[in-house]
């Protein structure tokens, strides 16, 4: 029907929009003569004529016994949208009037609220990394894949660990190595404690850094490292947790 999807733009329903059309051209009616022209049914008819009254669309006449339904001018579907302007700038008031309350809640659920960031290059992986350095805690708990570190990052640990040393920084490493454990990295003279298990009986193959209320997991690939730093209190302490659970099971 012509102008039906016009009207349903500005506001009216599928069906109010054929039963207003409908009486256009029909005039004074019936609603079973409605409900005909307009393709459907006469209860259906009735609620939509409740609803175009209400929005000063259709009115009613007496012809004798009968009930007429009238269309209104369509003039009238101005004053429809004067009513949907006073009703959008009532809307705009309630927003300003609500958005800061709403905004601090916001702010105050940041703080549970996990932060995720993805670093996806060596370079920044390499990034990442060196904010490993301005842990608060001063210790860092890392399970990692030493095969996968050493085959990608060859140089990291004499140009990382320096830096760790000299910032006072203590890290607490459970690693695999496919040639066995390496005692030279339990070193306390480089605030380090290390504990090896064997990559059968932890095999993975992405590296989990932990510290401060971070948590940071690493896959190692050649050509495109991917590292993905959740920064959530809950997150944080909960891999704490499994990381002080297996370190207790290991010399």
């Amino acid at each position: 029907m012509a102008f039906e999807k016009e009207l349903q733009t500005l506001g009216l329903s599928e069906k109010e929009s054929a039963v207003y059309l409908a009486a256009l051209e029909l005039g004074p009616e019936t609603a079973q003569n409605l409900a005909k022209k307009a393709g459907i049914n006469r209860p259906t008819t009735y609620v939509q004529i409740e609803l175009l009254k209400q929005k000063g669309l259709m009115s009613e006449v007496m012809q004798g016994k009968k009930t007429l339904y009238v269309a209104e001018s369509p003039e009238r579907i101005e004053s429809l949208l004067n009513n949907f302007e006073k009703e959008l700038e009532f809307k705009r008031a309630e927003v300003a009037r609500i958005l800061p309350g709403l905004s601090e809640l916001f702010s105050t659920a940041g703080g549970t609220r996990p932060k995720v960031r993805f670093f996806e290059s060596k370079e920044a992986t390499a990034a990442l990394t060196a904010e490993y350095l301005n842990v608060k805690d001063k210790k860092i708990e890392s399970i990692i894949n030493l095969d996968r570190v050493m085959e990608v990052f060859p140089g990291h640990q004499d140009d990382y660990s320096p830096k760790r040393i000299k910032k006072g920084i203590k890290g607490f490493l459970i690693y695999t190595r496919k040639e066995g454990p390496m005692p030279e990295l339990n070193d306390p003279a480089k605030l380090r404690e290390a504990r090896y298990i064997a990559p059968e009986n932890l095999p993975i193959s992405a590296d989990i850094d932990i510290y401060d209320d971070k948590v940071a997991i690493s896959t190692y690939h050649k050509e495109k490292p991917i590292s993905v730093l959740i920064e959530s209190h809950d997150i944080a302490q909960t891999m704490r947790g499994i990381f002080y659970f297996i370190w207790g099971t290991l010399k």
